[in-house]
């Protein structure tokens, strides 16, 4: 039977992959957001393929946090006090 990666590793055989071949640990997570801020995904994505670059909801998403991580404490807060709130939670069925 062939062992595991880490079995290999462990026991000093194989190549261990160095961290920076690694992929990134890619994590799953739902939210809700308003209409409005879900529309505005799609005028993005409108926006990237008017200058060649397609773009997928969740590198909008990705994008939009490296920009926020940029900003200021001040700035950050001032923009999430600009959001208009959401009850948490899923919504209820109908």
């Amino acid at each position: 039977m062939a062992k595991s990666r880490k079995a290999r590793e462990a026991a000093g055989t194989g190549t261990p992959a160095s961290v920076d071949d690694r992929p990134a640990k890619l994590v799953r997570d739902s939210f809700t957001m308003p209409a409005d801020d879900f529309a505005l995904v799609g005028v993005l994505k409108g926006r990237a393929l008017q200058v060649q670059r397609p773009a997928k909801k969740s590198e909008l998403l990705r994008a939009g946090l490296h920009a926020l991580a940029g900003l200021s404490p001040q700035a950050l807060a001032r923009t999430l006090d600009a959001l208009a709130p959401v009850k948490a939670g899923r919504p209820k069925k109908k």
